[in-house]
């Protein structure tokens, strides 16, 4: 029986604003098994990087919280154990790259500093021990001349550079998850597919699971085993990353798969999806991706549908009125 690592049951996460608030994360559902990469895809703004922090509980600067749902990673809910358990998981069991490189690293502080910190921490290690290990860890992600980066500041460093300390220093302590958000952003192709490279073979090695989010679409063929598409805060479509790319369900989904060029296609123009992701304060009623639907049904702008499985693919599920047939035009709603 395969074993899951991190469940994620109902995660609802809300922003103050003004005098109210609005909910980024409307309901999430996934799970990631142990040593499986699972794909968190869809438009800016629609909730990845936000579950992500809400995973790791990093809400805590912001005017965000999570207001509903568990997240339960080993089977506890890290959303019920106190900071200072969480902050123990955070960094030895739970890991996470950030998207900016330049942001996350600091600037004033030496690589070495940096790195050692959160080994000495978590596995205990003494100083002399924790450099042996920073350094070890620095070569383990292919940056040459290990030593002396350890004594560099990150301004001193490449964007493939820092992209790379940001894995070791996530690596360090030998995660059972890591959650890699927009791991590639930034760099030119070269070092992107390095960087990809790099990750798979220490995911391989460490039989690690791994939530890699991202917009795109290429990545997700060469990474993931499972793909969760979100929309709106919400997740519109799960499947395997073949069945995903052979089948989609979704009119979204298929819309940013046709979205990306493709080699050998003659076009005069690429293919878009219409309109915006709406404001998260003035959400439509109905299915939320159903004013930019080529398919949108008169139900489809009243009634939400329930993520469900699809009748006859097994593993699939979709949010979409099209793929759940009723008897009723009634039906069921979320």
């Amino acid at each position: 029986m395969t074993q899951k690592l991190l469940e994620v049951k109902g995660l609802k996460t809300e922003f103050k604003r003004g005098s109210g608030s609005v909910m980024a994360v409307a309901g999430v559902d996934f799970h990631i098994n142990k040593g499986e990469v699972l794909g968190l895809v869809g438009e800016s703004g629609c909730g990845k990087s936000v579950t992500s922090l809400s995973i790791m509980r990093l809400l805590k600067d912001t005017s965000g919280r999570i207001a509903g749902g568990s997240v339960r990673f080993e089977g506890n809910d890290l959303t019920q154990i106190k900071e200072a358990e969480m902050r123990r998981i955070r960094g030895q069991d739970l890991a996470m790259i950030f998207q900016e490189p330049m942001t996350s690293l600091n600037p004033v502080l030496k690589i070495g500093k940096q790195l050692m910190e959160p080994i000495m921490l978590h596995m205990g290690y003494g100083r002399k021990q924790a450099r042996e290990h920073a350094v070890h860890t620095l070569k383990l992600v292919g940056i040459p001349r290990a030593e002396e980066v350890m004594n560099d500041y990150q301004h001193q460093l490449s964007g493939g550079m820092r992209q790379r300390v940001m894995i070791a220093m996530a690596m360090s302590c030998n995660p059972k998850l890591l959650i890699a958000d927009e791991p590639t952003t930034a760099l030119d192709v070269t070092i992107q597919a390095q960087i990809l490279d790099l990750m798979k073979r220490l995911k391989e090695e460490q039989n690690m699971g791994m939530l890699l989010i991202t917009h795109d679409l290429g990545v997700v063929a060469e990474m993931c085993d499972r793909v969760v598409v979100m929309y709106a805060g919400r997740v519109v479509e799960e499947a395997s990353v073949k069945d995903l790319f052979d089948n989609p369900q979704h009119p979204y989904t298929k819309g940013l798969i046709h979205s990306v060029p493709k080699l050998r296609q003659k076009v005069r123009r690429l293919d878009s999806i219409p309109g915006n992701v709406p404001d998260l304060s003035h959400m439509p009623a109905g299915c939320k991706f159903a004013p930019r639907c080529p398919y949108v049904m008169e139900r489809c702008l009243t009634q939400e549908p329930d993520l469900l499985p699809v009748e006859g693919l097994q593993g699939r599920k979709s949010r979409c009125w099209l793929s759940q047939q009723t008897d009723q035009e009634g039906g069921e709603s979320a």
